[in-house]
């Protein structure tokens, strides 16, 4: 897909979400957890916060491809900025897989974009949710990946639920994982609910984890 003209065209908004980007990347921490337009994760886990399936619900305002595809647009321009801020190299793919924008940055060793655990890169993603609703009005579940890292969590996430899993089924003991954030959790729980049982989250962000039960 051509980027063609930026999406980006409040100069001063964009400058100051570069701001905020530098000290994310260099601190690891997510900055949007405090600001008044954070946009949400909840939709990546379900509402009550027990089973971890999708609500399929297209985020308010976004009717059809085309308002994903624009969605698109921003985050790269806003991503791709954020590369020359950082003097950082990559090549930067957009799609659309179901309800929500995908970006992703691919090429060169980016590992300061990912960080020890996927942290500076969930970071990245709120900073880019918050530049596209701040130029769009309206909610947005787009996912930023770089260099393949939540592919390659999948596949880890899913074998680490379906271990859990059979785990629980030969003890008939409840199992409690460590720590994830909801992109995590929701690939645990699926891997548990194809295995045959349940599983639901406890706890409170940033300790928020699964727990996989055995079958009742």
């Amino acid at each position: 897909m051509s980027q063609g003209e930026s999406a980006v065209t409040d100069p001063q908004v964009a400058a100051a979400d570069q701001a905020e980007a530098e000290q994310a990347l260099d601190e690891g921490r997510d900055p949007a957890e405090n600001d008044p337009d954070e946009v949400s994760e909840a939709g990546d886990e379900a509402g009550n916060g027990d089973s971890g399936q999708e609500t399929g619900e297209v985020a308010p305002g976004l009717t059809d491809e085309a308002d994903l595809e624009l969605e698109g647009e921003i985050a790269a321009d806003y991503i791709e900025g954020l590369l020359d801020v950082a003097d950082l190299d990559g090549d930067i793919d957009m799609d659309v897989e179901g309800d929500r924008a995908v970006v992703s940055v691919v090429g060169a060793t980016l590992d300061e974009l990912v960080g020890s655990r996927g942290e500076v890169l969930e970071a990245l993603q709120e900073l880019t949710r918050l530049a596209v609703h701040r130029h769009t009005g309206n909610r947005t579940r787009i996912m930023v990946d770089v260099g393949g890292y939540r592919s390659r969590r999948r596949v880890e996430l899913a074998e680490t639920g379906r271990d859990a899993a059979d785990e629980v089924k030969r003890t008939g003991m409840p199992k409690k994982l460590w720590a994830m954030n909801p992109f995590e959790r929701k690939i645990v729980h699926d891997a548990v609910a194809e295995a045959g049982l349940r599983s639901e989250s406890e706890g409170e962000e940033p300790d928020r984890r699964v727990v996989v039960l055995p079958a009742s």
